[in-house]
């Protein structure tokens, strides 16, 4: 994006400062001054609250034999599918 900026006296010294010190070009300068100072300035929430979920005892597996796929499905749908 392009644009024009209307710099304070002291800011432009301490761009070309930068520019005298680093030998980079303008725009890298201030995009990195730029970059930098919009995170700090809205840094981010922070970290995250850990989530847990309540642990519930389920019972246990009606199927013995998980592998038994045909087995499975004629406990889940009723023998008569057999």
């Amino acid at each position: 994006m392009r644009t024009t900026l209307t710099l304070d006296p002291d800011v432009a010294h301490l761009i070309e400062e930068a520019r005298d010190k680093t030998k980079r070009p303008l725009k890298d300068i201030v995009n990195e001054a730029l970059r930098r100072g919009l995170t700090e300035a809205n840094p981010a929430s922070g970290p995250r609250e850990a989530y847990e979920t309540q642990a519930m005892d389920l019972g246990s597996c009606r199927f013995p034999d998980l592998d038994d796929v045909a087995g499975v499905l004629a406990s889940a749908e009723g023998d008569h599918f057999r």
